[in-house]
């Protein structure tokens, strides 16, 4: 006998680390198709597009409460952005906190996120973040992840609270949860790959189901694949209980980056993985989901040009550069920011740099005892491999010669930050628990600096139940099983992203 699924299982773990959110009653536009010009092909209770972060937890937890799940993952391989993050998961009052005397608070993580926001956070959205953070770091461990013995104090936050994966990398968290995922096969759960989600079925104004194609094929080559691309064999799915998106961002479609911003160049690289576009977003928004910030991309300052995409640099710098070094401008050899400051603070001051000076890439570096000294050697390797994203220099003299920048004030610069570290009081307010001298004789490891488009901060508007908000009718847009009504349809409207909280 299978257990019932409720809304409280599916939230309970889902909001804790992404904000899932449900779809509401509100009419059908022309554009959605209509349950009753459709004969489904399969039903199944719950449906989920998207396999990262989000879309696993929600999928593992509705399998494991006896439901029959379906994952859509319309690439090749599963995990989106979240197999290839930095594996960290910000959490307050987490255990890790407790065995190393790190004291934090509610109010604390809040009061960072507020900043970060700059204050137009939906707070109701962000209590429930941080109050369930406990919930999904407890399922996580007990469906086998694995965290380091220290938090990372990552950019944005005022003490460290972001727990790591041991492998430094989201696959930490997907590999795990996808195993025991396919554990419910023989209970008639699936996750389905090159499955591309194309529209809702409506049944009045309410979801009943999903039409998508299978055997599709992402073509890199188009401009827009959600607005080109024809490949696949279409189907109608029927979810008896409801839908689940968490199909994550959209900072690599060109053509919808453009629209929300369109100083953003059509050649910029970002750290996002080729699937990470606009398509599901936009269908929620033709059946009458309230669009919520959509144009805000936040960009990140630990990138580096001389490396495609993630990369290996956003986890190098950040847990490693980032603290126990510092990054100056290479025209001046000056610091110039906070290197433990929010993305967007960070980005910004390096933006400024590079508008004067669009080659002046400015760098981060570390004496090689202390910069990697947290981080594994299976992402050490990666960002040493081949010597270009990782710069080695035996002084600061090499430093100055190799990057160009002024040796007399790089010298002057790391004097200055020791002399802050013992003072402990930094001038560009790093906070004192990060600060720790910086061997001034070497060896150093250092890192360019270029901000890639990374998140797309707006979504779908939610309530703390993670319900999507109909425009029409400013309530929960329902789920239909076309007898009777269900629970809410669920989603995640950016995938879920543990590990920074939009601060690091």
């Amino acid at each position: 006998m299978q257990k019932q699924i409720s809304r409280r299982d599916l939230l309970k773990l889902s909001m804790a680390g992404a904000g899932a959110i449900a779809l509401g009653a509100v009419n059908a536009q022309a554009s959605a198709v209509d349950a009753k010009d459709v004969k489904f092909d399969e039903e199944w209770d719950v449906i989920i597009i998207g396999s990262g972060f989000a879309g696993l937890a929600a999928g593992l937890k509705a399998a494991q409460k006896g439901n029959k799940v379906l994952i859509l993952e319309k690439m090749g391989r599963i995990g989106g952005n979240s197999v290839i993050n930095g594996g960290g998961m910000a959490v307050a009052n987490n255990p890790v906190q407790a065995k190393t005397n790190i004291k934090d608070s509610k109010e604390l993580f809040i009061a960072d996120c507020l900043k970060a926001g700059l204050g137009i956070n939906h707070t109701e959205l962000l209590e429930t973040l941080v109050d369930r953070g406990m919930d999904a770091y407890n399922f996580l461990v007990e469906n086998g992840v694995q965290f380091k013995e220290h938090c990372a104090h990552f950019g944005g936050h005022s003490v460290a609270r972001s727990m790591l994966t041991t492998n430094d990398s989201g696959s930490g968290y997907i590999q795990p949860m996808l195993e025991k995922f396919e554990g419910f096969k023989d209970k008639g759960c699936e996750l389905r790959r090159r499955a591309k989600f194309d529209d809702f079925v409506m049944d009045g104004e309410r979801v009943a189901g999903v039409v998508i194609r299978e055997e599709y094929k992402f073509d890199t080559n188009l401009y827009s694949d959600d607005l080109e691309n024809t490949s696949g064999t279409k189907k109608t799915l029927k979810a008896k209980k409801g839908v689940v998106l968490a199909a994550g961002g959209f900072c690599r479609d060109k053509f919808y980056r453009k629209l929300q911003d369109p100083r953003i160049p059509d050649d910029v690289d970002s750290t996002n993985h080729a699937g990470a576009t606009a398509g599901v977003l936009l269908k929620a928004f033709e059946i009458g989901a309230y669009p919520v910030q959509v144009d805000w991309i936040q960009f990140g300052p630990w990138a580096s040009p001389d490396e495609k995409g993630f990369g290996a640099a956003p986890i190098l710098t950040q847990q490693g550069t980032f603290k126990y070094g510092i990054a100056v401008d290479v025209r001046t050899g000056k610091r110039f920011m906070n290197e433990l400051a929010d993305r967007k603070t960070r980005a910004d001051a390096e933006f400024k740099i590079l508008r004067e000076d669009p080659k002046a890439y400015p760098i981060t570096f570390a004496d090689t005892k202390m910069a990697f000294k947290d981080l594994s050697e299976e992402i050490i390797s990666k960002g040493m491999a081949g010597g270009k994203v990782v710069g080695e220099c035996a002084s600061l003299d090499e430093i100055a010669s190799k990057y160009g920048v002024p040796a007399d004030a790089l010298k002057e610069s790391v004097k200055k930050y020791n002399e802050g570290v013992k003072a402990k009081k930094d001038e560009f307010g790093k906070q004192e628990s990060a600060l720790s001298e910086i061997n001034e004789a070497g060896p150093f490891y250092v890192i360019r600096l270029s901000p890639k488009p990374h998140h797309t901060m707006g979504g779908l508007k939610i309530n703390a139940k993670a319900e999507v908000i109909s425009s029409k009718t400013n309530k929960p847009i329902q789920a239909s099983t076309l007898r009777a009504r269900s629970p809410a349809v669920l989603t995640a409207q950016a995938g879920w992203a543990p590990s920074r909280s939009r601060t690091a």
